[in-house]
């Protein structure tokens, strides 16, 4: 069974930034697209940012400029920089592991940002 742990979450003004990490094995987070998803109080789970084995990335419209996904140089964990952080922001944050076998998620984080 897959494991990815996150961790990073907390409580943070308005305009300040968070760290989030996921960890994983080598094998999971090297050769699947990593997803960071979040979901705040009664809304659906929706995409945050995601990154390709190749290393490509795409990010929900609301975050970008203000959030970087990236894969550590390990291939072990991946990360997810978010500044200019903001009230809508507050949801759970949770990794995702998507392959050809693979869909895993993390137990989440919570996130919330006090304006």
């Amino acid at each position: 069974q897959v494991q990815l742990v996150e961790s990073g979450g907390g409580l943070v003004q308005a305009g300040g930034s968070l760290r989030l990490s996921c960890a994983g094995s080598v094998e999971i987070v090297s050769s699947n697209t990593m997803g960071w998803y979040r979901q705040a109080p009664g809304k659906q789970r929706e995409l945050v940012a995601v990154i390709t084995s190749g290393g490509r990335t795409n990010y929900k419209d609301s975050v970008k400029g203000r959030f970087t996904i990236s894969r550590s140089n390990a291939k072990d964990t991946v990360d997810l920089q978010m500044n200019r952080l903001k009230p809508e922001d507050t949801a759970v944050y949770y990794c995702n592991a998507r392959g050809y076998s693979v869909d895993s998620w993390g137990q989440g984080t919570q996130v919330t940002v006090s304006s």
